[in-house]
């Protein structure tokens, strides 16, 4: 499988890439930002596409083609992703963001009051930029936000265990990246990022990426809070030595339940035994 994390087609690449790649035409790319609340980033130009990741508000991207057909091919900057959206989702690199959503989810208003209909619905890591401050409110580009629901870039999670805890309930969405649906790497590279830490975007990156082996055997002992726990495709991460948080499947959502319990209900489901487990 080529890397995902790669502006290269057969017929158009990144001008960084040319004397590395084959391609008919090189470009350089347009920096832009998402400027939808949650915004697909798609295998293919066609809304019925598989869903490799998504983006979110503020998020900056390298625009490398627009179509006709309304899709723009981009890669996004925290992880590299390659793929294609919706050109609608995306504006101007403008107002440079200087805070970041810290709610799971919080809402834009037109003007400074709880009491006017929300235009939209921001999620926790979506960056913002504001412009001003009016009371209790944020005034931002997308709108007004409750100036509690954010926090300034710099400011990191220090637990980023308490951080995956906070999304229990939240439904599980494959290549989901918000607090409306996520998936295990998602979450996992969701709650890293507002800690401060660069993760990759899929499990396969994350298990020969994140922090360092540890051993481990049937027992299961010895593991610790925010230690990372990997299947093959699946990964979650530890609240305590014993009891896992993750986005599953299984119960379609995220949920906090005992390791030992998910291990053996992989294995008697036949998704296979724990591959590996890391600490930063």
């Amino acid at each position: 499988m080529s890397d995902p994390r790669r502006p290269a087609r057969p017929d158009l690449a990144a001008a960084h890439l040319k004397g590395q790649v084959e391609a008919a035409r090189f470009v350089e790319g347009v920096p832009m930002r998402i400027r939808a609340p949650v915004a697909p980033l798609r295998r293919e130009p066609r809304s019925d596409a598989p869903l490799d990741t998504e983006a979110l508000f503020g998020e900056a991207v390298t625009v490398y083609e627009n179509d006709a057909e309304g899709w723009s091919w981009v890669q996004l900057k925290d992880d590299s992703y390659v793929g294609y959206m919706p050109t609608e989702a995306l504006g101007p690199d403008s107002d440079a963001p200087t805070h970041r959503i810290d709610a799971l989810r919080t809402f834009v208003y037109p003007g400074p009051s709880i009491k006017e209909p929300p235009l939209a619905a921001l999620s926790f890591g979506s960056t913002i930029s504001v412009l001003a401050e009016d009371g209790k409110f944020f005034k931002t580009e997308a709108g007004f936000i409750f100036a509690m629901h954010a926090k300034p870039l710099d400011a990191v999670e220090e637990d980023y265990a308490e951080t995956a805890k906070r999304f229990d309930g939240i439904p599980y969405l494959w290549g989901g990246k918000s607090s409306l649906g996520i998936d295990c790497s998602g979450l996992v590279q969701t709650v890293l990022k507002a800690a401060g830490l660069a993760c990759p975007r899929d499990t396969l990156m994350q298990v020969n990426e994140l922090g360092l082996p540890i051993a481990f055997d049937d027992r299961l002992i010895g593991l610790k809070r925010g230690d990372f726990v990997f299947w093959k495709g699946h990964v979650g991460i530890m609240l305590d030595a014993e009891t896992l948080v993750h986005a599953n499947g299984h119960f379609m959502e995220v949920v906090s339940e005992p390791l030992r319990m998910a291990r053996d209900r992989t294995i008697a489901k036949g998704s296979g035994p724990i591959v590996a487990i890391r600490r930063l």
